[in-house]
């Protein structure tokens, strides 16, 4: 087991930047892949960018450009920088730890609580 504990949401202008952190604990960091997903009020959790063992990286369209995913295996965090925000961005943002690199939800088995992220226009 994994696990994880997302920090470093918050309230953001449309425009403006945040990086989210997840750090992790439990089996070696190096040994899974990584993600980050989101979820709106009324929407599904859907994908946003994920890191494989390996380091390759693979992002949503939404935010291909935007946002950047990178891991320290040395402390065992996640990262997320998230630039040019834009209002529907909003959402609970949610670090995810499992085996392969996928983008559908139930191929990860770890999930973190969730930081809130909201962007004003």
């Amino acid at each position: 087991q994994v696990q994880l504990v997302e920090s470093g949401g918050g309230l953001v202008q449309a425009g403006g930047s945040l990086r989210l952190s997840c750090a992790t604990s439990g089996r070696p960091f190096s040994s899974y892949t990584l993600a980050w997903f989101r979820q709106a009020p009324g929407a599904e959790r859907e994908f946003v960018a994920a890191i494989s063992q390996s380091g390759s990286t693979y992002y949503s369209d939404s935010v291909k450009g935007r946002f950047t995913i990178s891991r320290d295996n040395a402390k065992n965090t996640l990262y997320l920088q998230m630039n040019l925000l834009k209002p529907e961005d909003t959402a609970v943002y949610y670090c995810a730890a499992g085996p392969i690199t996928r983008v559908e939800v139930p191929f990860y088995g770890n999930w973190g609580q969730g930081t809130q992220v909201t962007v004003s226009s």
